[in-house]
């Protein structure tokens, strides 16, 4: 082409604005991705939108129930809680009260399906009663809802929280070849939602020397007992030196296993503590308790 020659109508066809390759494709692609945007949204299936949701249902605060003799009931709205009996022989990692701790199916927040309670269990550092840590406890022997929960009695805990209107409850089975917990390979805890023996429990005192004398009393609220499964027989548990990963960070692993020092009672890995609102008038003093005579019986008294 000759210098200063004008582009003739076939050269100035092929300018920047021209549309090129599979463009109509590319508009329609997009006009469906936009489509599909706007149905989920509409649907509340947006990720940021089931992202709200779980953090309104799991993380909104609970009211516990208010304790007023001091006693722990059926019906009651509780934390579960592992105290930190001796925190400057732990490690850094491992300090603080923890509380038993519902966790969440990750693969179900990236699909249509409504967000799941897993089968999981673990135990979190926080102490402030909210929809994935709080608790119910339910009768299985016909007891009123109000009555105290005692020693030796069978119970249910049952979630009380998070993102299912199913209740979960607390279980544990033996441990197989198969089935035990990742971390420690002890005999594992988990939620089902069916009622068996399998989710059966029942409290001890923490003293093994009073036991026998304090069956049938009234468990008090924040005070230390042994929370023992009844179909193995095992105590409730968190060893923390097992750490596990879930859908909200570190956490610590849930186990049932019996730790025993030298002189067969269980170690702090085996407490527990009921935690209501209040411990009733007067700190909680319970109205029913063994107390030791000085000859070296224990006797039963009561106000």
């Amino acid at each position: 082409m000759a210098t200063g020659t004008r582009p003739g109508p076939a050269m100035a066809s092929y300018r920047l604005g021209v549309l090129m390759g599979n463009w109509l494709e590319d508009e329609y692609l997009q006009q469906d991705i936009l489509r599909d945007f706007i149905r989920r949204k509409e649907k509340g299936q947006l990720l940021i939108q089931r992202l709200a949701r779980l953090q309104e249902n799991v993380f909104k605060k609970v009211e516990l129930s208010l304790s007023t003799d001091g006693f722990v009931h059926f019906g009651d709205t509780v934390l579960i809680m592992n105290p930190d009996t001796n925190p400057s022989e732990k490690e850094p990692e491992m300090r603080g009260d923890v509380t038993l701790a519902v966790d969440m199916e990750e693969v179900s927040l990236y699909s249509d399906q409504p967000i799941k309670i897993s089968s999981g269990l673990s135990a979190v550092r926080s102490v402030q009663p909210v929809g994935r840590n709080a608790f119910c406890i339910i009768s299985v022997d016909g007891s009123a809802v109000g009555e105290p929960v005692r020693y030796g009695q069978r119970f249910l805990l049952g979630t009380k929280g998070g993102v299912s209107e199913k209740m979960f409850y607390l279980a544990s089975d033996h441990k197989t070849f198969r089935e035990f917990a990742k971390k420690s390979r002890l005999q594992k805890v988990f939620l089902t939602g069916e009622v068996s023996y399998l989710a059966l429990w029942h409290a001890k005192i923490l003293d093994p020397q009073l036991r026998l004398e304090s069956e049938g009393l009234p468990i008090h609220a924040k005070s230390k007992i042994i929370i023992t499964h009844c179909y193995t027989n095992r105590n409730l548990a968190i060893p923390r030196t097992f750490s596990v990963r879930s859908f909200f960070g570190r956490e610590f692993e849930v186990v049932c296993h019996n730790y025993l020092d030298s002189h067969r009672v269980e170690e702090e890995k085996n407490h527990w503590i009921i935690m209501t609102k209040n411990v009733g008038p007067g700190e909680g003093r319970m109205l029913e308790k063994p107390e030791a005579h000085p000859e070296g019986t224990v006797i039963q008294t009561r106000d």
